[in-house]
């Protein structure tokens, strides 16, 4: 046996078989650390970018243009994808993850000292965009297939339950990150968070990604977890029999999450906007009021996990899907057609139960529907997709739709999501879990 074997064989036998509860634990610090990461931006693109890089356009104008900043990361991502398969390729999983945490990590470290229209002009919103396209490649090439592989390794009557917590980081983000803005917005005064408060959430996400890359890499670059991937083929296939082979998987399961990706922003970034443009309402009391709807959509996430483990994920993504119809004509419309303040809290309220329940399985669905040749690289391009086709440029559409025809009526933008995953679902029948 080779020095480098011997040491590999001693590796494996101290640190002992990879359990799925490890990899839940990997899952959940890397899912949080990006949404966190993820929301930051979110938030500030309501709150703080419009008035900082756009002062010269009129308000709702300004944050029209922070929205379309925002959707950068989104179209960027399929792109980062493609390019950091060459790296996985290349160099391997580790090194992979390594840069693309990097790239975003820098990213979001670079907004936090970028300079506002005040100080450079236009080179401050070129470069605001530059850095939300970086943070869009770096999200994209820090898929580990950890994912995946939770859900393979999952027992056969919990996989409804272990596809569930990935999306954990969804709503445990977003509450750090509410949180933290909202502790900002109640402690200073308004000239002193446009100034330089505003900042510190980037500071704070880039330390998380620094603990989340370690805590990534010190699982992934074990033996066991490298034997694993290799055992359940989750590497990257080739791209032309990925796409030739398992076209219709990609574009359905592209379309199967588009409900809960469409409710996603219309209930953490939209309602901040909607506030400040069209309200006289305190915005950290909004804040507060998601923090709240963020532990109710953990717990009805967690109630997902049960439910299709019992029914079936398939069905429980129909139901929440109907769901979500119906709130977006019974719910959305009512609450908030005529400005209630209380109308719009109970929307926030109600709509983050709702996507706690439904946004649990979406990546399930996405995981399940290829073969174990085609799952790493398929569920990589179909999360791409998803969240282009459903979250881009939800708050921008869901913004024009309020300031032209009236903020009730965006609910028939949600409707559209929903019946957008129903159709999916009628068509596909490979949602379930797969075992091959």
């Amino acid at each position: 046996m080779t020095t480098q074997a011997a040491d590999s064989s001693h590796n494996a036998s101290a640190h002992g078989p990879v359990a799925p509860g490890e990899i839940a634990i990997g899952v959940i610090i890397g899912r949080l650390s990006e949404f966190f990461d993820f929301f930051v931006f979110g938030i500030a693109s309501a709150l703080v970018f419009p008035r900082v890089f756009f002062p010269f356009a009129d308000a709702q104008t300004a944050t029209m243009y922070a929205f379309a900043i925002f959707s950068l990361a989104f179209v960027a991502r399929p792109f980062g994808s493609l390019l950091f398969r060459v790296v996985h390729k290349r160099y391997g999983r580790g090194t992979k993850l390594t840069v693309a945490l990097f790239m975003l990590g820098t990213a979001t470290a670079g907004i936090a000292f970028l300079p506002g229209y005040d100080k450079i002009g236009m080179s401050a919103v070129l470069a605001l965009a530059l850095l939300r396209v970086a943070q869009g490649l770096g999200l994209a090439g820090s898929w580990d297939g950890l994912p995946s592989l939770l859900a393979l390794n999952a027992p056969p009557d919990r996989r409804g339950w272990y596809a569930m917590i990935p999306q954990l980081g969804a709503p445990l983000g977003f509450l750090l990150a509410a949180a933290l803005f909202a502790y900002l917005t109640l402690s200073l005064s308004e000239a002193d968070f446009l100034s330089w408060a505003w900042r510190y959430p980037f500071y704070v996400a880039f330390a998380i990604n620094v603990v989340a890359l370690f805590a990534r890499l010190r699982l992934v670059e074990t033996p066991e977890f490298a034997q694993l991937l290799k055992s359940r083929e989750l590497v990257p296939s080739p791209l032309g029999e990925l796409v030739r082979t398992q076209g219709r998987n990609i574009l359905l399961g592209a379309f199967a999450p588009l409900g809960s990706f469409a409710l996603f922003h219309l209930v953490t970034v939209f309602p901040l906007c909607w506030a400040l443009l069209f309200t006289q309402d305190s915005v950290s009391e909004y804040l507060l009021v998601q923090v709240c709807g963020a532990v109710l959509g953990t717990l009805t996430m967690l109630t997902s996990g049960v439910v299709a483990d019992r029914i079936g994920r398939r069905a429980t993504l129909a139901i929440g899907a109907g769901l979500i119809a119906v709130f977006s004509l019974a719910g959305m419309l009512p609450m908030f057609l005529h400005g209630s303040k209380i109308g719009a809290y109970l929307f926030i309220v109600f709509g983050f139960a709702l996507l706690g329940f439904t946004h649990a399985q979406a990546s399930g669905a996405i995981n399940s529907s290829f073969a174990s040749r085609y799952r790493y690289s398929g569920a990589v391009l179909t999360s791409d997709f998803a969240w282009l086709l459903g979250a881009a440029f939800a708050p921008l559409v869901a913004l024009s739709i309020a300031a032209h025809v009236g903020v009730g009526y965006v609910g028939l933008y949600l409707l559209s999501g929903a019946v957008g995953t129903l159709g999916a679902l009628l068509l596909s029948r490979n949602l379930e879990p797969r075992d091959d």
